[in-house]
């Protein structure tokens, strides 16, 4: 075996040896030299993302465990754009006395979970796949509980560890059976040997709960609101864009690649699954006063909207997906770390607190509008074309039913998404939050999130590019 095509997996070392290198620098940097810390690891997470961003040729390697195709570069590049965004809107919370020794824990912490998320998007065999998933998972529940004087903090780390136990316990199972009917767990044999056998179907089924627990879709949701409050709200952010994205890719990926001859048992499946989502996040999410509950659900329901794209099976389905993975990272980073900068500075994440925010924080509001308008579909925003786009690829299979029902619960989430908006502008406050100051890693990152609902969707070379890929997958 010629150890020398691993050199191949261009991210995963890069990315690792970023991480040694933080590690190193963290134990041995002394006092001074942590002053830099953070500093330095945005540069080099920066310039990890920078010479990563070019797809190459499509490889395979370690006997097809890893398998690359170009559009992973694209998916990859935005997961690290995301993670960067939330770093920089970490750089507060990491920097109060409390948190300063823990900042090189935090950083190894979220850059394990992207390594992991990276095997998941690269993996060509089940077994690498779950490598790649506990990888993610493991300290993603540590990331969760990170605030261990917390007490939310550490009830939502209990909750999302367990979850993620159970979760994972039935799709190891789901993986066992379908290694028990076939005889492999390498992917490009599957496609073939998988033909629609009781047992395999009921293996898919036990193995795709795994990951619609990561996407939280209905009715493996139940977690969500109670860990996304609970957590610090950068991470409460990382988890709902960088891990969900992630998930997303896989599950599409899988079902084409691996179950495509299931076809006509997951299109009901997800088409249910898209509904329920849609429409119980959206219902639920009209009585949440929390906004961290608020956006919990608001995630949930862009789940369900992500489906649409994943249902039609289709390169088309893949380029859409990817798009809305984008304008989804711009769109939610933007509100929560709206969020992030008021609860630290103010302990308050209520709605109702939030009336009035616009006397005093205008700056905020107007961002914070943006990123809702963007997330409801409004155009000219980019949530808009995000949105048209997954509509486009469920109609083109058939779907009209599907897309109807999801155009009626854009009305509702465009109802609750107006309530904070009208919270902020509109709503009288004799005593509104105090006017906030940001520091200077937040404006950045607020500023580049506005930028990507300004401007995304204006520039159609980025959906074309994405296309283009998406049809050598």
């Amino acid at each position: 075996m010629d150890y020398s095509s691993f050199l191949q997996m261009r991210e995963e070392f890069s990315l690792l040896g970023v991480m040694i290198f933080l590690l190193i620098y963290d134990i041995f940097a002394g006092e001074k030299g942590l002053k830099y810390f953070q500093p330095v690891a945005l540069v080099l997470l920066t310039a990890h993302t920078i010479i990563n961003c070019v797809p190459r040729d499509a490889f395979s390697i370690a006997g097809g465990m890893f398998q690359y195709v170009p559009v992973q570069t694209y998916v990859k590049s935005i997961l690290n754009v995301g993670t960067l965004i939330v770093l920089l809107q970490a750089h507060k919370f990491l920097n109060e006395d409390a948190n300063r020794i823990k900042r090189g824990e935090f950083y190894f912490l979220t850059l394990s979970t992207l390594l992991g998320m990276y095997f998941m998007i690269s993996s060509g065999n089940f077994l690498m796949f779950f490598i790649g998933l506990e990888t993610a998972s493991i300290p993603m529940a540590t990331l969760v509980a990170f605030d261990k004087y917390n007490r939310k903090s550490a009830e939502a780390g209990a909750k999302y560890i367990l979850s993620a136990v159970f979760a994972s316990s039935i799709s190891v199972f789901g993986m066992s059976l379908i290694y028990g009917s076939t005889g492999t767990l390498y992917f490009a044999d599957l496609a073939t040997l998988i033909t629609g056998t009781p047992l395999q179907i009921m293996a898919f089924v036990f193995f795709v709960v795994g990951l619609f627990f990561k996407i939280s879709l209905v009715p493996f949701h139940l977690w969500t609101a109670d860990v996304y409050e609970g957590a610090q709200t950068n991470i409460t952010s990382y988890l709902s864009v960088i891990s969900k994205g992630s998930a997303v890719f896989v599950l599409f990926t899988l079902l084409v690649k691996v179950f495509g001859h299931l076809i006509g048992q997951w299109q009901p499946i997800l088409y249910g699954m898209a509904i329920a989502s849609i429409t119980v996040a959206n219902l639920f999410a009209i009585r949440q006063q929390n906004l961290k509950r608020f956006l919990a659900f608001s995630s949930i329901s862009q789940a369900g909207y992500i489906l649409l794209a994943i249902i039609s099976g289709s390169a088309l389905g893949m380029a859409s997906l990817v798009y809305f993975v984008l304008v989804y990272m711009f769109s939610n980073l933007a509100a929560f770390g709206v969020i992030s900068v008021i609860e630290e500075r103010t302990g308050k994440v209520r709605m109702d607190e939030y009336n009035g925010l616009y006397q005093t924080n205008p700056r905020l509001s107007f961002v914070m509008m943006l990123a809702l308008f963007s997330l409801a579909g409004i155009p000219p925003f980019a949530g808009f074309f995000s949105k048209f786009f997954v509509f486009s690829a469920a109609a083109a299979q058939g779907y009209y039913v599907l897309v109807f029902v999801a155009l009626l619960n854009t009305i509702i989430s465009l109802y609750y998404y107006l309530l904070v908006i009208k919270a902020m502008f509109l709503n009288k406050n004799d005593n509104p939050i105090e006017a906030v100051k940001s520091d200077v890693a937040v404006k950045i990152s607020l500023v580049v999130c506005t930028l990507g609902i300004l401007l995304v969707g204006l520039f159609s070379t980025i959906y074309t590019q994405i296309s283009a890929l998406s049809f050598g997958l």
